[in-house]
């Protein structure tokens, strides 16, 4: 039987939503509509415009209403550790903080002065990020911030659209497990961690897993994209846990690399890997579909490039990704490279002219063309993408025999042929589009199509061309 789903996509810089048409003939996706995530900006602070990423899903919704399209579910995924406050009333206090602030900076350590890192990656096992949820929220408590006061609950980003949808608050639990609230071990919000911001379980929506149904279309939104009450499921909510949900593999002998504005390395592991090793490499262990740990680690990827795109193009230069690959080879033999993890690339005024002040401290040549500082960035990521392998070798509970690429950069034909050369192992791109695929796929298990993460994966290995680059080649 044919069933028709709708994904809502939300990156950190844009989002899409995404019509599905499950059947025997296998699966078939269509974009409806596309649109631009932009950080608001008002005096030092950013802010994610939640209300205008809610109209734009409406929009969506209405689109498909017009064509008559009858929908089994809706799901949503968005990026991690951001949060609404939603105060006793169920209205948002504020727009939501943007990970990318820089108010939290320094705010760890303050953190581990009340309760040591060794105690807060022990019980959460989720790596150091001065954005994280938690370090969010006790920056807000150091500041008496009015919002986190006044807050009842704490919604994240996709619960908060979610609520917005359909009248229910939930709190799913991969995105949950990014902001380092969560016990991977228990898989619950961990109670000695929100007692270190004055919080509780009660300042947060019904626990729930990949595949549980949050509600229905609330009325108001029936009648505004005349559709009846269609379900909202909680999908796996954190983009990544999504995008790594259609990893096409055939066994567990993969490492995958989610490639976008962050590129994310890591394994998919039957259990939480903590320990003291783990815990100075700052790997991360965040919650998947079926009850699978992510295990992996946050590199800056895209963002590099995307943020020197904007350089050139003040400057008059517009760069197709044709082109971005083409003046990449030109410059393949540039040897300099920097850490693209390196914290003044975060959010810098002008990021060409960072990246050539790291490169020029550290004594290497500076990247002087496009070309050049292209091949740099590709080069960066590349030595880190080793780096993080070579790690995941140690301690993975079995071999890893090649690389899954999803997400937009698996379409970097020349980034993963020097991935594939620098790891001497095989390179397997595609889909680009996995994180709404995976979306899709866990509101397919819930409706009774699929049965499990295996079953999900063959359907999306037999809808999806993938490209394979073998070193050397």
């Amino acid at each position: 039987m044919e069933k028709v789903f709708f994904a809502v996509d939300l990156g950190a810089t844009s989002g899409r939503t995404i019509l599905a048409t499950l059947s025997e003939n296998g699966l078939e996706l269509g974009e409806v509509n596309r649109f631009s995530n932009h950080l608001l900006q008002v005096g030092k602070n950013f802010y994610w415009d939640i209300y205008e990423l809610y109209r734009n899903i409406l929009e969506g919704l209405k689109i498909v209403s017009g064509k008559g399209i009858r929908l089994t579910s809706i799901g949503i995924d968005t990026w991690g550790c951001d949060f609404v406050c939603v105060g006793k009333d169920g209205k948002f206090l504020r727009l939501p903080s943007a990970y990318r602030d820089p108010w939290t900076d320094g705010a760890p350590e303050k953190f581990f002065e009340r309760m040591p890192l060794s105690e807060v990656y022990g019980k959460t096992g989720i790596q150091v990020m001065n954005f994280n949820s938690i370090f969010q929220m006790d920056t807000m408590r150091r500041h008496a911030d009015g919002a986190f006061e006044a807050a009842d609950k704490f919604l994240f980003m996709p619960d908060a659209l979610g609520y917005m949808l359909t009248g229910e608050m939930v709190c799913e639990y991969s995105i949950a497990s990014t902001g380092q609230i969560v016990n991977p071990g228990t898989r619950k919000l961990e109670p000695s961690i929100l007692k270190a911001v004055g919080l509780t379980e009660a300042n947060f929506g019904r626990f729930v897993y990949p595949g549980e149904e949050i509600g229905c279309l609330r009325l108001e939104v029936q009648k505004l994209t005349g559709l009846g009450p269609v379900p909202v499921i909680a999908v796996a909510g954190h983009d990544t846990a999504s995008a790594v949900a259609a990893v096409p593999a055939e066994d567990e002998h993969f490492a995958y690399l989610s490639s976008g504005t962050w590129s994310l390395m890591g394994i998919e592991s039957p259990e939480p890997i903590i320990n003291p090793d783990t815990q100075q490499l700052n790997f991360t262990n965040e919650g998947g579909v079926e009850g699978t740990t992510r295990f992996l680690k946050n590199i800056t990827g895209m963002w590099l490039l995307e943020r020197c795109r904007q350089v050139w193009k003040a400057e008059g230069q517009e760069y197709s990704y044709a082109r971005i690959e083409e003046e990449a080879q030109k410059a393949k033999d540039f040897p300099s490279t920097v850490n693209p993890d390196d914290p003044r690339l975060a959010n810098p005024e002008n990021m060409v002219e960072t990246i050539r002040s790291l490169a020029a401290e550290q004594g290497q040549p500076v990247p002087q063309t496009d070309g050049e500082m292209i091949s740099c960035i590709y080069h960066s990521l590349v030595a880190k993408y080793v780096e993080v392998i070579d790690i995941l070798r140690r301690f993975a509970p079995f071999d890893i025999r090649k690389l899954h690429v999803i997400g937009g950069g698996s379409a970097n034909a020349t980034l993963s042929q020097w991935t594939a050369d620098a790891l001497g192992m095989p390179v397997v791109c595609g889909p680009t589009e996995a994180t709404a695929v995976g979306n899709v796929m866990v509101q397919a298990r819930t409706a009774g199509i699929v049965k499990n993460l295996w079953e999900m994966r063959e359907i999306i290995a037999k809808a999806f061309a993938v490209k394979t680059y073998l070193p050397g080649k």
